[in-house]
């Protein structure tokens, strides 16, 4: 039988406060790691260049990539640094732009998905509605993120769509990024960035919307329980594929106005009060959203041993 347990029996008022409390510290840290990581992958390469560490750089990058787009959502919540002004600020241009997000754009957009999540009005439907598919469907799905094919049509949709007007932070932002390498004497690093944006973040994104929304109960019910998704990444799945804890997204969806680091504290309250008992809607990690993307009647993708 599905739990019954309302939100407010499992959560009091004084936690729910100070649970939306935000702190300029954990804002401050989460955006440095990020652009730290980003810097380490980028150095690394460079002092020692061999197939090794420029391959893992390119999955750092691309992991990170990710990670300053979820900054930017979080700061287009208004939840992550304690002023507005700053949010604005941090989103739009330390984290929109490399990204080519503008924070306002985005903004508009996401609160229709917050509203209507799983709905046929909600804008992310698409990315998830036939989910769970068949094993070929989502190895298909792969393949084409993984040799580029997503992220040639993405980028060449936004160059389609460039306006200098517009999009003149995302073009400052990569003059600045192949100056800062052709000054440190490795301008080939530069094509680093792009390795990543067109061959590791399609993939990246997918798996975290498929996390998010793909093993999703029942998308048609507005119940987050039902509709939205957690997963329980193991820290290096944090670092490397689900960055600033943007795994915690039915909680998120919950309460959007929770700064993100205070995410992880929200889930383990309502895990051991049982608030999730009854409800399929948290994966053990990122190999169970995959094995769970798959149709029940299909054979399971099992990580090789």
């Amino acid at each position: 039988m599905t739990n019954q347990l309302k939100l407010s029996d499992a959560l009091t008022k004084d936690e729910l406060r100070d649970l939306r409390r935000k702190s300029d510290i954990k804002a401050l840290a989460s955006l440095l790691f990020t652009w730290g990581l980003i810097a380490g992958a980028f150095a690394v390469a460079i002092v020692w260049p061999n197939p090794l560490t420029i391959l893992t750089g390119i999955l750092i990058l691309g992991g990170r990539q990710l990670g300053l787009g979820v900054i930017n959502h979080d700061c287009a919540h208004h939840a992550f640094f304690k002023s507005p002004k700053v949010d604005e600020f941090v989103g739009h241009y330390l984290v929109g732009a490399p990204m080519n997000i503008s924070l306002p754009a985005y903004r508009a957009y996401h609160l229709k998905h917050h509203k209507y999540a799983g709905t046929p009005n909600d804008p992310d439907i698409g990315f998830v509605k036939n989910y769970p598919v068949s094993k070929d469907s989502l190895r298909r799905k792969f393949v084409r993120d993984f040799t580029g094919q997503t992220g040639f049509r993405d980028t060449k949709r936004k160059i389609k769509n460039f306006r200098l007007s517009r999009n003149w932070p995302w073009l400052t932002f990569h003059v600045l990024l192949l100056g800062t390498l052709t000054l440190a004497g490795a301008p080939w690093a530069y094509l680093m960035w792009w390795a990543a944006e067109l061959f590791v973040y399609p993939a990246i994104v997918r798996l975290r919307q498929i996390g998010e929304h793909g093993t999703a109960q029942d998308r048609s019910q507005l119940e987050p329980r039902l509709n939205t998704g957690t997963t329980v990444a193991p820290l290096w799945q944090r670092v490397l594929i689900a960055p600033n804890d943007v795994n915690y997204h039915l909680e998120h969806h919950m309460f959007a106005s929770i700064p993100p680091y205070n995410l992880g504290r929200l889930h383990r309250i309502l895990s051991q009060r049982g608030y999730y008992d009854g409800f399929e809607c948290i994966s053990k990690d990122y190999f169970d959203v995959i094995r769970r993307a798959v149709r029940p009647d299909e054979p399971k993708m099992v990580p090789a041993e």
